[in-house]
């Protein structure tokens, strides 16, 4: 797995999300910011991913769309349930999938970060398959950009995130890294 120099993943689905634009000039991408998103909440494996972050999410098809149907977001990356890769956004443009964040005193974390969206939820665990497509995808990310960190959402965003959970593995993500 390889990021080219525009910014995409060799292994990855390409979906394009209009829910992007320019990073600032010479911002260095210098983060992974790890989420999960299921939709509707504790269901997997529908399009209804692939319609928010294209802006196609139907508003009546589930009381909880309602809500969310009109945000304009989206991430770099989806890892679904069964490790299939898709890519929204290129790495080198700015994914709008942080909002209002702050990491060690740099706020408006989406101009210098990558998010990667894991299938999953705060209740569940995630799948063997997710952490090995994210630790390579990880890795390959690494190799493009001078990455310093990986990070939740809910550590840039403290009290208004949960994400990626309590259910996330940090220390099996952070030891599968080192792996080759």
């Amino acid at each position: 797995m390889i990021i080219d120099p525009e910014g995409y993943c060799s292994a990855a689905t390409s979906i394009p999300s209009p829910n992007c634009d320019d990073r600032p000039p010479g911002m260095a991408v210098e983060l992974i910011v790890i989420h999960n998103i299921s939709l509707p909440p504790g269901i997997f494996g529908g399009p209804e991913i692939i319609e928010l972050f294209t802006n196609r999410l139907d508003a009546q098809a589930h009381p909880y769309f309602a809500g969310i149907a009109s945000l304009r977001v989206s991430a770099h990356f989806l890892i679904r349930r069964d490790g299939a890769l898709l890519q929204f956004v290129p790495c080198s443009k700015r994914a709008w999938h942080a909002g209002e964040s702050n990491w060690q005193g740099r706020t408006r974390c989406n101009d210098f970060s990558i998010g990667i969206e894991l299938e999953g939820c705060d209740s569940s665990v995630f799948e063997d398959a997710q952490y090995a497509t994210l630790a390579t995808l990880a890795r390959a990310i690494c190799v493009r950009y001078p990455i310093v960190a990986s990070t939740g959402h809910a550590d840039i965003a403290p009290g208004r995130k949960t994400d990626p959970g309590p259910h996330f593995d940090w220390v099996r993500y952070h030891s599968a890294l080192k792996k080759q």
